[in-house]
C-alpha cells in the first residue's frame, strides 16, 4: 500500500528506544524525513545511524517549555514538521499516598504539559500548511487504571479528551490528532519486569506481548493520507487487555 508519505517531515519524541524508535523506523521506511529526540545524545546518535533518521535533538521533556523550544529550533532548522509524535517514558510506580508532590509535578510536566506545549507550538504551522498529523502515544492506563501507576493513570486519562477537543477545532484544516494506547509491549523497560509466560497469558487474551512494530505501523498509517478521516480517536493496541471499552 502506497501511503504517500515521501518528502514529509516528522518529529518523534522519545525516539531513540522502544516504541518511539519503532515508530521512527516505520516512518523512515515509508520515505519520511524523520527527526528524533531524547535525553541521551549517545542513544540518539546510535539510533540515527541504525535506522537512517535524518537527525536528532537532545531534549528533556520533563523540563518546562523544553518541547516548545525543541519544535521552534527544529522548525528553524528544517522549515516544517508535518507529523508530530509525542511520546514520553513511563513514570515511577507508587500508590496514591506514596507519590510525592515533587513526582506529581514532574510527571505532570512530562506526561501532560510536554504534549500540550508541543501541540500548541506546532498547530499554527500545520494550520497554515493545511496539513498535519499529531499522534499521542499514551497507554491503556488512559482508559483503565494499572495498579501502582497512579500518576500515569491520572494524567494520561485526560489526553483522549484533549485530542477530541483539538480535533473539533482543527479537522477542517487537514489536521488529524489521535491517541495510541499501547498495552504490554516488548520493550526493554517491560522485559526488566521478567514476566513469566504464564502471567502474560493470564493477563492478555492474545497470550503474548505486543511487538513495538505493531504499534508503529498503525502510527504510520494514521500519519498518512490513508488515515485522513480518522481523528479524535483513542486506539488501544493491547491484545484484548482492556475489558471496559
Amino acid at each position: 500500500m502506497n501511503l504517500n508519505l515521501n518528502n514529509k517531515k516528522a518529529l518523534v519524541m522519545g525516539g531513540s528506544t522502544g516504541i518511539g524508535k519503532a515508530i521512527a523506523l516505520s516512518l523512515v521506511n515509508e520515505g519520511v524525513e524523520v527527526y528524533i529526540c531524547s535525553r541521551s545524545e549517545l542513544k540518539l546518535k546510535a539510533c540515527c545511524d541504525e535506522i537512517g533518521a535524518a537527525g536528532y535533538e537532545v531534549c528533556d521533556l520533563s523540563v518546562p517549555l523544553a518541547s516548545k523550544q525543541l519544535i521552534d529550533k527544529l522548525i528553524k532548522r528544517i522549515g516544517q514538521i508535518d507529523i508530530l509524535v509525542t511520546n514520553t517514558g513511563g513514570p515511577e510506580k507508587g500508590s496514591f499516598l506514596e507519590v510525592s508532590d515533587q513526582q506529581w509535578q514532574q510527571d505532570f510536566q512530562s506526561l501532560w504539559m510536554s504534549p500540550v506545549e508541543s501541540i500548541k507550538t506546532i498547530l499554527p504551522i500545520m494550520k497554515s500548511n493545511n496539513y498535519g498529523r499529531i499522534i499521542l502515544v499514551t497507554s491503556v492506563a488512559a482508559k483503565e487504571p494499572i495498579a501502582g501507576l497512579t500518576t500515569s493513570n491520572g494524567l494520561r486519562a485526560g489526553l483522549p479528551g484533549l485530542a477530541r477537543s483539538i480535533a473539533n477545532e482543527f479537522s477542517a484544516f487537514g489536521i488529524t490528532i489521535n491517541c495510541l494506547l499501547p498495552g504490554y509491549t516488548s520493550t526493554q523497560r517491560l522485559k526488566s519486569l521478567n514476566l513469566s509466560d504464564q502471567t502474560i497469558k493470564a493477563m492478555i487474551p492474545a497470550g503474548r506481548l505486543a511487538e513495538p512494530s505493531e504499534l508503529a505501523d498503525l502510527a504510520t498509517f494514521l500519519a498518512s493520507e490513508k488515515g485522513a478521516y480518522i481523528t479524535g480517536q483513542s486506539i488501544a493496541i493491547d491484545g484484548g487487555l482492556l475489558n471496559g471499552h
